[in-house]
């Protein structure tokens, strides 16, 4: 047999839960060769045998047409003896290592599964219709391998046509483990005026109904459940914000179509293709038409999805409506909810109706987040969709956990040179979100087979993940907050080298123990040299200031100006009553609970309030997403400022001021503002690169979800030749920080031995 060839072929990446095994059987027939393939916790292996120029084509095959969600990392291939094989099989999943591959994302329902649901007799509109090309996947899996029995679909008997699929090779639900029809499979239930209605179309009917006549409903989706509601009645929204405790946060609607979304919002090419994506995530788009007042609160961007489950396309099918409301399913600052129970008890106080269907959601997933800048996709949350894939690194973070930050937590675990970043864990701040993040911590280590040699953690001793790290007694690596926030975005794009290095953002524990967050850094994964920083000012009142932006702005004036700022007859200063004023001056005076704090979000937090877009914060960051909602973009002009030992922005107050006295538009002031912080950034760079000659900048932090901010320093730094780098796969914000805290462990690791 000298023409025969025997190859065992070893591919990592995402490969599993995809339908890759009947891709690589359909592949391997049609190009007649004989041998196996299967499963195993780190990969897909295959042994096969066949004449070159067929093996040639295979191989080339597999990197062309592998099935849409798969992502393959690496293919080895290594020649071995004759086996003599006479067919080509699919054979069992083995266990065979604490080495692990890819786990797939949740992938939204694909069309062949969609017309599916027209014409199978036994998925006429069955609401869980799935195949190897879509459905859930992470939401359900308890263990690897990705096998049936190892997901919360196990309670389910698979009827003998789901049965017949499910084990013939060259259908599309072969190996699929959530298969499952109306027979067989999950069932949804409405709850009602005191009554349960099973039949689905009796559900669908009254859902739709209830929908349309401006009731709430609270549903179970695919990571937790979602609120519900008729996104052009004001009264049923506003009515739905009152009941969530949510004054100022915009909704997150659902539209119908993309050419509903279209008419609503300003769809480009790129937003087109995310928004159609398999990860379908909600993207922030600017709006053209108004849907109901409350849905938007005042913001120029509409949170938008389509839809991704069967029961979305059910549901539209029969709405006369353009876009729902489809907000996540939890109380104020508590994780979404994903049990049912706990839904009755919960959810029914701020819903009408409670739909729920009877299989476990296993790994809690909100919806991702995202929005389109320069062209490219920004993650702004991490979850459904995106979460578990892993960053793929130059770097060995084996065995190493990064507990994240306080806000937005992710965390992060290394996996040979594969970051696993979380799901969007949310605030640690209450008791419900700490055993969400615990819970999920336990959940990751047994599925992806890691136990934690070394913990990596924020600086900032009283954050919850910190003292979770100190609880685990292990070696801990303790890591400067914007030194991550830099180290994950050159993690991203696997830089390893000295970058000029802008972290922007609210708060984190600098090295001097005082609130750092407008940061310029020449740093590498190893360490950073702090090169400027926007001037302290007192925060008063520590973590009120970022409830109250008056006081940011109280600080500043009376920074610079001292009581005299009284005499400037401010605006936003007559809604603030005197005592509390001269308090709030007292204790600054005095430097009771003020630290002192170069933050960035603090600088912004008090433009916005001294311009009166916002005074009092209803939600994190609203201020400066006020304060970037009211830009006039046609307005080029800026204000002055002072760089030396520090960034000193008296200048720019004071022409704030005096443009406020003129009556200048509140829309130019921003813009001045934010062309005056674009130029600042410039400034540095420019001077920064000269001295060191560095040529690569890094942008990260939350400040950088600034659209118009990002959009423009990119483009400005890029015009003058500099090489810039900003997140695109990952969080700018908090939500990222696990992943340069790995990063940096992993390289002072390195660097020890």
């Amino acid at each position: 047999m000298k023409d025969i060839l025997t190859l065992k072929i070893k591919i990592k990446g995402l490969v599993q839960g995809v339908g890759f095994r009947p891709f690589i059987y359909r592949i391997a027939v049609k190009n007649n060769l004989y041998g196996w393939v299967d499963n195993r916790n780190d990969g897909v292996y295959i042994n096969i045998e066949g004449n070159q120029n067929n093996l040639n084509n295979f191989l080339v095959g597999i990197k062309m047409e592998a099935p849409p969600a798969s992502n393959i990392i690496s293919i080895n291939s290594e020649e071995i003896p004759f086996a003599g094989f006479k067919n080509f099989r699919i054979i069992k999943s083995k266990n065979t290592s604490n080495k692990i591959t890819d786990i797939s994302p949740d992938i939204a329902v694909c069309d062949d599964c969609l017309n599916d649901m027209k014409v199978q007799e036994n998925r006429i509109d069955y609401p869980f219709i799935n195949c190897t090309n879509c459905g859930p996947r992470f939401t359900i899996i308890k263990d690897l391998p990705y096998d049936r029995e190892q997901t919360t679909m196990k309670p389910f008997v698979m009827c003998d046509d789901c049965k017949s699929e499910y084990k013939n090779v060259s259908d599309r639900r072969f190996h699929a483990q959530p298969v499952a029809c109306s027979i067989c499979g999950p069932e949804y239930e409405l709850i009602y005026d005191g009554k349960k209605i099973n039949n689905f179309h009796d559900i669908l009917k009254i859902t739709v109904h209830l929908i349309e006549e401006g009731k709430i409903i609270a549903m179970k989706g695919l990571g937790g459940f979602h609120i519900a509601c008729d996104a052009q009645n004001e009264t049923t929204v506003n009515r739905l914000r009152e009941l969530k405790n949510r004054d100022g946060k915009p909704f997150a609607v659902m539209f119908s179509d993309i050419n509903k979304l279209k008419e609503y919002t300003e769809v480009d090419k790129t937003t087109e293709e995310r928004i159609l994506s398999w990860q379908r995530p909600i993207l922030l788009i600017p709006k053209k038409k108004k849907l109901a007042k409350s849905v938007c609160v005042g913001f120029q961007t509409i949170g938008a999805m389509l839809p991704y489950m069967p029961f979305h396309y059910l549901l539209f099918e029969k709405l006369k409506l353009p876009a729902i409301v489809l907000t996540s399913g939890n109380l104020s600052e508590e994780p979404i909810i994903i049990d049912n129970k706990t839904a009755k008890n919960e959810l029914s106080k701020i819903s009408d109706a409670l739909l729920v269907y009877n299989r476990d959601i296993y790994n809690r997933t909100d919806d991702s987040v995202a929005m389109i800048v320069n062209d490219k996709e920004r993650i702004i949350r991490r979850s459904r969709g995106y979460t578990p894939s892993p960053i793929n690194l130059n770097l060995n973070v084996d065995g190493i956990l990064a507990t994240g930050a306080e806000l937005v937590n992710c965390f992060c675990i290394g996996k040979g040179k594969q970051a696993i970043l979380s799901q969007h864990i949310g605030d640690l701040k209450n008791i419900e979100t700490l055993d969400f993040y615990t819970q999920t911590i336990d959940q990751f280590k047994k599925l992806f087979r890691m136990k934690p040699e070394l913990i990596v953690c924020d600086l900032h001793p009283d954050y919850l993940s910190s003292k979770y790290a100190d609880e685990q007694n292990q070696t801990i690596v303790r890591v400067q907050h914007h030194h991550a926030h830099i180290a994950s975005c050159m993690a991203e794009h696997n830089l390893d080298e000295k970058v000029i290095g802008i972290a922007f953002d609210g708060i984190g524990l600098g090295d001097d123990n005082k609130i750092w967050g407008g940061e310029f850094f020449v740093c590498d994964l190893n360490d950073y040299e702090r090169i400027n920083h926007f001037e302290y000012i007192p925060m008063p009142g520590g973590d009120k200031a970022t409830k109250n932006p008056w006081r940011m702005a109280v600080s500043y004036l009376y920074s610079y100006f001292g009581e005299d700022f009284k005499n400037f007859e401010l605006d936003f200063l007559k809604n603030i009553n005197g005592d509390e004023l001269d308090l709030l001056i007292s204790i600054i005076e005095k430097n009771i609970n003020c630290p002192l704090t170069s933050s960035a979000g603090r600088l912004f937090d008090a433009v916005s309030a001294l311009t009166g877009l916002c005074t009092h914060s209803s939600f994190h960051a609203e201020a400066p997403m006020r304060l970037e909602a009211a830009i006039n973009h046609n307005n080029n002009d800026s204000y002055n400022f002072d760089i030396g030992e520090y960034i000193s922005m008296k200048k720019t107050f004071i022409e704030i001021i005096n443009d406020l006295k003129n009556n200048i538009p509140v829309s130019k002031i921003s813009a001045k503002f934010h062309n005056t912080i674009i130029n600042i950034i410039f400034a540095i760079v420019f001077e920064t690169s000269e001295k060191y000659k560095i040529n690569k900048v890094v942008l990260s932090g939350g400040s950088f979800q600034n659209r118009y901010m990002l959009e423009r320093i990119e483009k400005l730094l890029t015009a003058k030749g500099f090489e810039v780098f900003s997140h695109s796969k990952t969080p700018s914000n908090d939500g990222g920080i696990a992943l340069g805290q790995l990063a940096i462990a992993a390289k002072r690791k390195e660097l020890k031995k």
